[in-house]
């Protein structure tokens, strides 16, 4: 039988009395960071918990043990970080004064979300949930552990980068089933990316990384986590763009995007300002064009526009010829599709001959007329371009062709708009001002990520007369400047601090001597990593240093101070001090 006090908890295997685990080198005394559950706590009276994998502004998930059923699980802690606190002493999560309600409605959604997701069982691309428990003032959702690698890991080692539709086809189309199952009991999943995609021992594909609404959603209640390229253009709270089963289309074909060409997709919010998103011509050459047509659909930005349910892109990615017919409504770019060729047909020799021939005596003698009066109007043309070249030049352009022109042009003066503070999306397709206005967009970062995708700058001042056709560039915000955090875990702290201050990080250090481990060993990071911050953003970074060594006199005796204080030894600062 399986002692789980000799169970690594990090990977859950058996390592006996070792103090580092020989499977995923995880240290046996290591700590976790605050304010998440210490390692070895136990949920429920049934579920240990271990090593915490990742967190959001949702909550947390950790590594896991089932104590009766002796499996290893994951377990998913519902602890948003905005509005709640937990100390050392006591596990019971608080939450702060005015919260309550905005806790309480979440917290509710959560339990609803996993307890459907527990009466979905045998779906091949789902995880497994087992239970919803409630414990230490929160709620916790527990489900099997599976091995496997991320679809982006998966895509990474690769030699290109990419795979083929027919590897594609095969691996993913499974998932847009249990995509579908999931819309019909009334869950949008809503972070559907190659992060959130992994792929099992046994090749086949699961979808993880599921979190209530707020948590996808910017400018809610939670500090919100959206996968760039992946996350539709509604998810960033722009006011008049609800969410719905077409958000989870937009995730899983960026994803389908991916995998077949390689990069990610353009960000939607960069999209909306200039979307340069397409296909590079070797790809296109090389794959289906109803395939193309389902990403052109499925990608397309505004709600509205986009293919709708996975029943219609289903059929489009297997081109049905419904989905072809139906498709037309979706199309927004002219997509090349394959012609079907059918054979002439023998007429029927019935009545209906005579007045086919009838018909086509008819359609002979319209030509003949329309010929004629093509002729006629040819004939007048370039008499009219004779005599305006020589009789009526001066009738027709003035003096001077470039005098007309000149007095034309300046004439037609038009006052520039107050463009700041407006969607660059918006100005951009406003007829009025195109016919008015060259609008050239310049993006920049802001101190606002709120200001993403709208004007903050113009190059010209409100109220000022211009000419007709004057250029003007705006100043288009691309919201606050992040930057990916990497994992400096097990690095020297002098080497992680000065990447981490390249990069443009503020670093702090939170020095530890419990443990073994090498002096200013970076044992753990304050925020998660692989995803991106604002620039400035303080990290804090868990650091081993080794404790000092007392001062003994001959007999071997701690030497003490006046107060009764012991004395360490003091390490010399430089190579010089220590030579001396």
């Amino acid at each position: 039988m399986i002692n789980s006090d000799n169970l690594c908890m990090s990977c859950m295997k058996e390592i006996g009395e070792a103090k580092k685990c020989p499977y995923c080198g995880y240290y046996a005394d290591s700590t976790q960071i605050s304010p998440y559950l210490p390692v070895r706590t136990v949920i429920a009276h049934r579920y240990l918990v271990g090593k915490m994998l990742e967190y959001n502004g949702e909550g947390a998930t950790y590594m896991g043990w089932d104590l009766t059923e002796k499996k290893a699980v994951k377990i998913r802690e519902f602890i948003p970080d905005s509005f709640t606190i937990r100390s050392t002493s006591n596990l019971t999560l608080q939450v702060m004064r005015g919260s309550e309600a905005v806790f309480a409605e979440l917290r509710r959604s959560f339990e609803e979300m996993w307890s459907k997701l527990a009466r979905l069982k045998g779906l091949s691309a789902l995880i497994s949930v087992n239970d919803v428990v409630e414990d230490y003032g929160t709620s916790y959702a527990v489900y099997d552990h599976f091995e496997g690698i991320s679809l982006r890991d998966f895509l990474l080692r690769s030699k290109t980068g990419y795979i083929t539709w027919e590897r594609a086809r095969q691996l993913l189309m499974p998932l847009l089933s249990t995509i579908g199952t999931l819309h019909s009991v009334g869950i949008i999943h809503r972070g559907i990316s190659p992060s959130t995609l992994v792929i099992g021992t046994d090749g086949k594909i699961k979808i993880t990384g599921f979190c209530i609404g707020a948590a996808r959603t910017a400018r809610s209640d939670l500090n919100s986590r959206l996968f760039e390229g992946y996350a539709a253009i509604e998810q960033y709270g722009f006011d008049g763009h609800q969410q719905g089963t077409w958000t989870d289309i937009y995730a899983f074909a960026a994803v389908l995007y991916r995998t077949l060409i390689g990069s990610d997709p353009i960000s939607a919010k960069e999209r909306m300002a200039n979307d340069r998103l397409m296909v590079p011509g070797k790809f296109a050459e090389a794959l289906p064009a109803y395939v193309i047509n389902g990403l052109i659909n499925a990608l397309q930005i505004l709600p509205e526009d986009r293919t709708r349910t996975v029943e219609q892109l289903r059929a489009e990615l297997s081109a049905s010829p419904v989905a072809t017919a139906v498709s037309g409504q979706y199309q927004r770019t002219a997509t090349p599709q394959p012609q079907q060729r059918t054979q002439p047909q023998a007429p029927a020799k019935t009545s209906s001959n005579k007045k086919s021939a009838k018909k086509k005596k008819n359609s002979g003698s319209v030509k003949t007329v329309l010929f004629s009066a093509l002729l006629f109007f040819i004939i007048g043309a370039i008499a009219f371009a004779i005599l305006s070249l020589t009789v009526l030049r001066d009738d027709i352009l003035g003096p001077t062709g470039e005098e007309t022109v000149s007095t034309t042009t300046a004439s037609e003066m038009y006052e520039v708009p107050n463009l700041k503070g407006q969607s660059f999306s918006a100005i951009s397709q406003n007829s009025a001002y195109n016919k008015r206005f060259r609008i050239e967009s310049i993006e920049v970062y802001s101190d606002n990520d709120e200001d993403s995708g709208y004007i903050i700058n113009q190059s010209i001042e409100a109220g000022t007369s211009v000419p007709a056709g004057t250029l003007i560039q705006v100043e288009v915000s691309m919201g606050v400047e992040k930057i990916l955090l990497e994992d400096f875990t097990g690095f020297n702290i002098e080497e992680a601090e000065k990447r981490l201050t390249e990069l443009g990080f503020e670093v702090k250090i939170l020095e530890t001597n419990e443990g073994n481990y090498e002096d200013g060993e970076v044992l753990g990071m304050g925020l998660a990593t692989n995803q991106k911050y604002k620039k400035g953003t303080s990290v804090t970074l868990r650091v081993y240093v080794e404790p000092p060594e007392p001062m003994t006199d001959m007999f071997g005796e701690a030497v003490t101070d006046e107060n009764g204080d012991i004395v360490y030894v003091t390490k010399p600062e430089t190579e010089e001090t220590a030579e001396e």
